[in-house]
């Protein structure tokens, strides 16, 4: 039997959730300053990769620009956090190409302008989209495969990893606070979907 109780209990656990994964996006964010005050402490990037920061750059722009008024209603918070997020990266970037060898440094910069052209561009097409529910989900759906790349990136240095049986340069924080961060939104999500079933369960049952 569906009650008023079990409702509320879906909803306090839906706002637990969103809440937890927001600390730890924060706490995304702030996770590769160790990695950073080791380069400016050394004044080299070392084997370091810089593609986390690209795609986390890229995901933040994507997924502000999706919780905008103009491409959905009632998301402002995702804005906030991703706006915040991606002065983060930008910052990150700066760090990594001032650090960089040239040849990192030169592929840094032109990763860093693609990333500004695509989102120009992703920015420009979607105003074009007239239908407001079809823009909606068009950026839902750019959203969900930068979010997928993002946390991909640091597989990028799987095969060094591997090579050098060490996990010096896949930082430890970056990836425990993505794997932190994706399970509490997919709990969100999970919470969402269950409350809208159970709220459509309950109604029935009224009527």
């Amino acid at each position: 039997m569906v009650s008023q109780a079990s409702i509320q209990v879906l909803e306090i656990c839906k706002d637990a959730a969103g809440g937890a994964g927001n600390i730890f996006a924060f706490g995304l964010f702030v996770s590769p300053i160790p990695t950073f005050q080791r380069i400016i402490r050394n004044k080299t990037t070392e084997q370091f990769s810089g593609l986390p920061y690209i795609y986390a750059l890229l995901n933040c722009l994507i997924c502000a620009w999706y919780g905008s008024p103009l491409i959905s209603l009632d998301n402002i918070l995702v804005t906030t956090v991703n706006s915040v997020g991606a002065v983060f990266q930008a910052v990150y970037i700066v760090l990594f190409i001032a650090y960089a060898e040239k040849a990192k440094k030169l592929r840094m910069l032109g990763l860093l302008l693609a990333v500004c052209s695509a989102f120009a561009v992703i920015v420009l097409c979607s105003l074009l989209i007239v239908d407001f529910e079809v823009r909606r989900i068009a950026i839902g759906f750019l959203s969900c495969a930068s979010l997928i790349s993002m946390f991909a990136s640091p597989l990028f240095v799987i095969n060094l990893v591997i090579r050098t049986r060490s996990v010096e340069f896949m930082p430890f924080y970056l990836s425990l606070s993505t794997f932190l961060m994706s399970t509490s939104f997919f709990l969100y999500f999970l919470m969402i979907y269950t409350l809208n079933n159970t709220l459509h369960t309950f109604k029935s049952l009224e009527d």
